[in-house]
């Protein structure tokens, strides 16, 4: 399904394109030069499972920053540059393994030039980023409005003057808040671009609403076989991207590993908190690496017929409650109980 024709990208020790695994991505939200919140922050998306790290570099001190960063953390880190081609120079002399500029905004074809010169000495990879927020004006007035079209011209247009430059270790991003205009343009550029691509919507806003149009957005992307790595833009704690990034790929079956939890809608006949029981199950799977699927019902009438498809399940009742293996009771445990057996269960899985 995936267009394994593209070029395959280094980027740290991470591979991406040519028919490559989707990796995660997120971004950091501290101040970059502040070093301890950065890494700290990092270290919890490492453990969350963020395989890229993007930090922005807005000047001199953050791009410096970057070099003792990267004695801390064990992931490939990308610099986001807007405007200054220096920063963006100054980071990859600080050992940024990718860096991000919009390369219309760099400041001019000439300093565009030295970015990739140097880009080019240390064969790192330049990621180009076009937002719909961001087209230009001619773009803008050429079609009418901001379109997928023209956010496609643009990137494409981008792309050519790095390659024009000498030069074609590259990642495209395109993005838009708009979910299907975004749909729209990656469908179009997919068959026109030889390079990897970051897939993403942008601003697409709270862990709410950015869950849901993250997951429309990359669904249909990632479902036609487009798109190298993701990142799920949320306006909160950035462990919430990569949580969410996870279950969009596990769901669309690109990747395995990690625990799935199906729960019931709750009912008249749910005796027990089932909101609260599934959000402990959510909480303590987490912390296991096993490829199996969990199943959280309500009542212990339906429960072992509704968790049958699942590798383990717990039922609540009044007071009591049913551990259950592929639709098979296994044993009765009282309520309070239900957590710890299913713990205990996963702890000793496959032994």
């Amino acid at each position: 399904m995936y267009r394994d024709n593209t070029k395959v990208i280094k980027i740290g020790d991470r591979i991406i394109g040519g028919g490559n695994p989707v990796l995660i991505q997120s971004m950091t939200n501290t101040k970059t030069e502040d070093v301890n919140a950065t890494v700290d922050q990092i270290l919890k998306l490492e453990a969350a499972g963020c395989e890229i790290i993007r930090c922005t570099v807005p000047n001199e001190e953050a791009a410096k920053a970057i070099s003792e960063i990267k004695k801390r953390i064990h992931i490939p880190l990308v610099a986001d540059i807007h405007f200054d081609y220096k920063m963006a120079i100054l980071a990859m002399e600080n050992g940024a393994d990718k860096i991000r500029i919009n390369p219309g905004n760099i400041g001019g074809e000439d300093k565009l030039l030295e970015v990739v010169k140097v880009a080019k000495e240390k064969n790192i990879p330049i990621r180009v980023g076009v937002n719909s927020g961001s087209l230009e004006k001619e773009l803008v007035e050429k079609y009418g409005g901001v379109t997928a079209e023209g956010i496609v011209e643009s990137a494409l247009d981008k792309v050519n003057m790095i390659e024009k430059a000498g030069y074609d270790n590259i990642v495209v991003s395109i993005k838009s808040s708009d979910v299907m205009m975004c749909v729209k343009a990656h469908e179009l550029l997919a068959p026109k671009c030889k390079y990897p691509l970051h897939v993403g919507i942008t601003e697409s806003g709270t862990v709410k609403s950015g869950n849901i149009k993250s997951s429309i957005g990359l669904g249909i992307i990632l479902s036609q076989g487009i798109g190298d790595t993701i990142r799920v833009s949320l306006t909160g704690d950035p462990v919430e991207e990569i949580i969410s990034a996870k279950l969009i790929l596990r769901t669309l079956k690109l990747r395995e590993g990690g625990i799935e939890v199906v729960s019931c809608p709750t009912c008249g006949r749910t005796n027990i908190d089932l909101i609260g029981l599934a959000s402990e199950v959510e909480k303590l799977v987490s912390g296991y690496n096993l490829n199996i699927k969990v199943a959280v019902m309500g009542c212990v009438v339906n429960g072992p017929g509704e968790a049958k498809e699942a590798d383990i399940g717990i039922a609540g009742g009044r007071g009591e409650g049913l551990l259950i293996k592929k639709g098979e009771i296994i044993k009765k445990v009282p309520e309070k109980d239900l957590l710890s057996t299913l713990k205990h269960e996963l702890d000793n899985w496959g032994a």
